[in-house]
């Protein structure tokens, strides 16, 4: 089958396109015919060698860790999907490629009106932010800031947060203050003295923060939080520990992401997808992303 992947760490350069065995599904497991694979943080972080997957690389090595597609094959034991069912999902790595096989319970019935690119670029960043904002314990008494509330776990936090009734400020480049307004957000600009221009904005201060973005914006939220139980990052890895805040882990299930496409379907939750890309331009995607300041999701087109 048709892949990228990489064989040594470094900048989206290393990507290449790859020709590997195409999986079979085991018991209990279902393979997935691509047709969308969307690209996340922690995919470039991988392939530079600054966050390790949980597991051994192997060279080749195929990153990616949400999809969407059509299932074509079903392994033993396995109850209540069929080959021909459209689904989205996720799995540790793997991703980018035009087959992917994963436990049958990974996987969730894609609605026939969901387009191909936000299938497949929902799990990671729809989960991420669901999840943090459980553990954050976000409310509707809450003032909430998130940091890099423009991009994919921002904008799906702060739709969760409005909807649960809190007050969502969201740190942004300026132009994508019009697009948080719309998200029911007061917009704050990133940059040298973020944390007085919040204050402008929320005399009353701030209860909880979410850094989806960077340790500036991560040094912000806890100088304005006073429980710093309450403050959480998805993405400063090396910063949270130090700081005094918390590391939200992703934990993954059918049943959140199950939910996530629910409010997708009832038009509560929208997912702006800025770009596609064919796979193998997956170098090009990862420029994109790693650029740290696009808006919502980037996905590569598979099949």
């Amino acid at each position: 089958m048709r892949a990228v992947a990489f064989s040594v760490f470094g900048g989206p350069e290393v990507l290449e396109p790859v020709s590997v065995p195409t999986p079979r599904a085991g018991p209990g497991e279902v393979r997935v015919g691509v047709r969308a694979a969307g690209v996340q943080p922690i995919d470039c972080a991988v392939r530079s060698g600054h966050r390790a997957p949980g597991f051994p690389i192997e060279r080749p090595h195929i990153t990616g860790g949400e999809f969407a597609g059509v299932v074509d094959q079903v392994g033993d034991g396995v109850e209540g999907v069929e080959v021909g069912t459209e689904v989205l999902g996720f799995r540790t790595q793997r991703c980018y490629a035009e087959y992917v096989v994963v436990p049958a319970d990974h996987l969730v019935r894609k609605p026939p009106a969901m387009p191909w690119a936000v299938a497949g670029g929902l799990s990671g960043a729809g989960q991420a932010a669901h999840t943090a904002l459980e553990d954050l314990g976000v409310r509707r008494s809450d003032t909430f800031l998130v940091n890099g509330a423009a991009g994919g776990v921002g904008t799906v936090a702060v739709q969760l947060a409005r909807a649960a009734g809190a007050t969502v400020l969201g740190t942004a480049r300026e132009e994508n203050h019009a697009y948080l307004r719309r998200l029911g957000a007061t917009p704050v600009a990133y940059g040298d003295g973020l944390v007085d221009r919040v204050r402008e904005v929320a005399p009353g201060g701030v209860d909880v923060a979410l850094d989806a973005a960077s340790e500036d914006g991560l040094r912000a939220a806890v100088a304005l939080v006073a429980d710093k139980d309450r403050v959480g990052t998805v993405a400063s890895v090396d910063a949270w520990e130090r700081l005094g805040a918390r590391w939200i882990a992703g934990r993954r299930s059918a049943e959140r992401l199950g939910a996530l496409v629910g409010l997708w379907s009832s038009e509560a939750l929208h997912i702006h997808v800025r770009a596609t890309w064919p796979l193998e331009e997956a170098a090009a995607a990862h420029h994109d992303v790693g650029s740290g300041h696009g808006r919502g999701k980037v996905v590569l087109l598979v099949g």
